[in-house]
């Protein structure tokens, strides 16, 4: 409801159905489980509490979404999930930034790695110089040099 009513205007009134038609729409389509629009994000499991955050920005319609650590806490299966869901909104034209530790999850979403490093860039990464990987950034964050 919150996120309704910020892209709404505080001063608009949000009518119980059309937050009730949006709220099923984005737990379909986020696939948020159990599909209890009535349950308090609170009371559901991490991965679905991240797809709970996920549906409100993007009802914003956000240009740049910023997440950090996405998958950080959850299990597998919703992992993977949150990573396609990132995927979907990234070819609907939202631009993505993801902070991740998670050197793999950078590889399958990053477009454009930017390896950091004792706190400053050492490194872009980009797919259209061939593909990123996990030893790529490492060599990049480690200065590794190939011999």
């Amino acid at each position: 409801m919150l996120g309704i009513q910020a892209r709404r205007g505080a001063m608009r009134r949000v009518s119980r159905a059309e937050a009730d038609a949006v709220v099923a729409e984005y737990i379909e389509a986020l696939g948020v489980r159990p599909a209890d629009p009535g349950m308090l994000a609170g009371n559901l499991s991490g991965g679905n509490q991240q797809k709970v955050l996920l549906g409100r920005w993007r009802y914003k319609l956000p240009r740049v979404l910023l997440v950090d650590e996405p998958t950080r806490g959850i299990d597998v299966g919703a992992k993977e999930e949150i990573l396609v869901t990132l995927r979907k909104l990234a070819a609907q034209g939202l631009g993505i930034i993801v902070v991740s530790s998670e050197l793999e999850e950078v590889v399958q979403m990053g477009d454009r790695v930017l390896v950091l490093s004792e706190g400053r860039a050492v490194a872009t990464l980009d797919t259209a110089n061939g593909p990123v990987t996990v030893q790529g950034i490492l060599e990049a964050a480690f200065k590794v040099l190939e011999t």
